[in-house]
């Protein structure tokens, strides 16, 4: 991994040997679980047309001007169950320049993934309930301190929504990967809903560390200091399709999501691990909670008494936690955050020394008292290969 200054990887090693906490949300909701100018729309759609778009699939440039402007004229806007995108290949995300401006970014909401205090678990599985973490304040500048971390931005049914989500390394392309690590429930909806939309990335959010106050007034490169990167691609577990939920744990052990973005100014550019200077390695397959003995989770929670603008960690001992028997075990930590923190990786120290994104928030309950994510197996090797393959 690039390091540049003060690398992600050396500051989440800091915060582990430190012994402090990491929380993660999401929006629409107060809890653990989550839910970013110029440029030329990029539409990687091979179905039928989304909703509130022309219904014949675009054959020429001509068609795909006006496919293009349909869809920036507000036909994304159209959540209709029966057109709402949700299969693996009907991922799309043209770019609207301009979409994410300063207001709609500060505006939106955190997209939570809840579940009961008591949540029922497989005992067999599962290790005492945590004590609760306070999530503490990371200090800034962000791309110092935290480099890869930052906010995903997105709309949905309920209106604009906010996640956070990690840079990660890309083999297919060494030191310029334009990969970033997320939950599920932040770019799909799970079994009852289809694709989110106007999906974008925006690293070291909020650079400076500012209160919601102190923004106020606050232009677009205050807020997206190395720009907004767009999702030209994404990808989910086909059983987070499948039996996902937007409140409580249905479909939580496959809660992560792959995205690859470009520059929303259009190509040419630097690559976003170029931009950010930093990118963590993904560690697949690593031991179960009783064989790490210290993670870090990451982001931005944005329900009280967080304000969603700054970044906050918690880090501790992991546990387990088991909410089916018949599928994989997640890990959990004690930690504060609320939603907004959804989808913000966990970061251990793997056998090489180095820091690895080894889990993201998925899940909380409704006292914010600790975290869950999804180990990452063989499921998630399936999504991280499919979009690194597709662009290789």
């Amino acid at each position: 991994m690039p390091s540049i200054r003060r690398s992600l990887a050396t500051a989440a090693a800091a915060v582990l040997l430190a012994g402090t906490a990491t929380a993660c949300g999401s929006s629409s909701g107060g809890g653990t679980d989550a839910r970013p100018t110029g440029g030329t729309a990029t539409v990687r759609q091979t179905t039928p047309a989304a909703a509130g778009l022309p219904t014949s699939i675009p054959t020429s440039l001509k068609d795909l001007k006006k496919w293009e402007q349909a869809y920036k004229d507000g036909g994304w806007r159209n959540w209709n169950r029966s057109t709402w995108l949700r299969k693996a290949k009907d991922f799309a995300n043209p770019v609207i320049a301009g979409l994410w401006s300063e207001d709609r970014m500060r505006g939106a909401d955190q997209n939570d993934k809840q579940v009961p205090a008591d949540v029922p678990a497989d005992q067999g599985m599962t290790d005492p309930e945590p004590a609760p973490v306070p999530a503490r304040a990371v200090t800034p500048p962000y791309h110092v301190n935290a480099a890869g971390v930052g906010k995903l931005f997105f709309d949905g049914p309920q209106g604009s929504m906010v996640c956070s989500a990690t840079v990660v390394e890309d083999p297919a392309h060494p030191g310029k990967s334009n990969l970033v690590w997320t939950a599920g429930h932040c770019v799909h909806a799970g079994k009852e809903g289809g694709w989110y939309r106007n999906i974008a990335f925006v690293p070291a959010y909020n650079d400076g560390g500012r209160t919601a106050a102190g923004l106020k007034g606050a232009n677009r490169n205050v807020l997206a200091p190395l720009g907004v990167f767009w999702a030209d691609w994404a990808s989910t577990s086909d059983q987070w399709i499948d039996e996902g939920s937007e409140k409580g744990g249905n479909g939580s052990p496959y809660d992560f999501a792959v995205l690859h973005v470009a520059p929303e100014k259009g190509a040419g550019g630097k690559s976003l691990q170029e931009t950010v200077g930093a990118a963590l390695p993904v560690w697949f397959d690593a031991p179960s909670a009783k064989s790490i003995p210290a993670m870090g989770a990451w982001g931005y929670p944005a329900a009280p008494p967080y304000d969603g603008q700054r970044i906050y960690a918690c880090t501790g001992r992991p546990g387990r936690l088991s909410l089916d028997a018949q599928e994989p075990t997640e890990y959990r930590i004690g930690c504060t955050m609320t939603g907004g923190a959804s989808g913000g990786g966990w970061f251990a120290t793997m056998p090489n020394g180095r820091t690895g994104l080894v889990s993201n928030t998925s899940i909380g309950p409704v006292t914010n008292a600790w975290l869950a994510g999804p180990r990452l197996g063989s499921e998630a090797k399936k999504v991280f290969d499919e979009v690194s393959t597709k662009f290789r």
